[in-house]
């Protein structure tokens, strides 16, 4: 499934669980920048939108809702993302504004988020440096839920998938009957639960339907179980 569809079916999804401001917000709030944000930047990093959430409410330090443009919850991390343009603000119009938006930042500090700004004209001229920063940013994020991440595989899945990953994402299962000195239905087991868990997908024969190897699906997440 390619990005544009993926993207579609993220926005329904968060589009269903609200209602009212929150699902209005959604709406208008989810824009150019923010679209070109997921597309150049966390796409690229993630190849999903798990756990990534559009115009996420929170409270402000005066109990007042306020919309972040993206907020990131794995585990027990939480990353407020917001896309920053060249607005009135720093032409030092809207001083007030600025004041409370500075605020906000730092209120969010104290609930436990740690906040980026992403520039929006690098997102248009340079994402690579945006993904490059945000990288090395967040992967010290990802470490912290190491042990919940490697929990929910077992030790002969955990194998498997670095087999997987030393062989350029591909795996026959004879390849691990022979690696891991099981036996194929034992292997078919574990392939099907790692399908499961969106790890693998099955490539089928061509002109059949019998499966002759699995495609290992990527993600950046992987820091966790190497």
């Amino acid at each position: 499934m390619g990005f544009a569809e993926e993207h579609h079916q993220w926005l329904e999804y968060h589009k269903k669980r609200r209602t009212g401001e929150r699902l209005d917000r959604l709406e208008r709030g989810h824009r150019h920048g923010e679209q070109m944000f997921v597309e150049r930047v966390w796409w690229p990093i993630f190849g999903n939108m798990d756990d990534l959430h559009p115009e996420y409410e929170v409270a402000d330090w005066r109990g007042r809702p306020y919309f972040v443009d993206f907020v990131w919850k794995p585990g027990q991390v939480k990353v407020a993302i917001e896309v920053k343009g060249y607005g009135p603000h720093v032409q030092n119009i809207d001083r007030t504004r600025y004041r409370q938006e500075l605020n906000r930042e730092t209120y969010l500090q104290i609930a436990g988020y740690r906040v980026v700004a992403i520039p929006y004209d690098d997102l248009e001229s340079s994402p690579e440096l945006t993904i490059s920063l945000l990288k090395a940013l967040l992967t010290p994020c990802l470490l912290k839920n190491t042990d919940e991440g490697s929990r929910q595989y077992t030790r002969i899945e955990l194998d498997i998938l670095r087999i997987a990953s030393r062989k350029n994402g591909f795996l026959r299962p004879v390849e691990v009957v022979n690696e891991l000195a099981i036996d194929q239905r034992t292997v078919k087991k574990y392939m099907n639960s790692l399908c499961e868990k969106g790890k693998f997908k099955p490539v089928l024969v061509q002109g059949g339907n019998r499966v002759c190897r699995y495609e290992l699906i990527p993600s950046f997440m992987d820091i966790e179980l190497w």
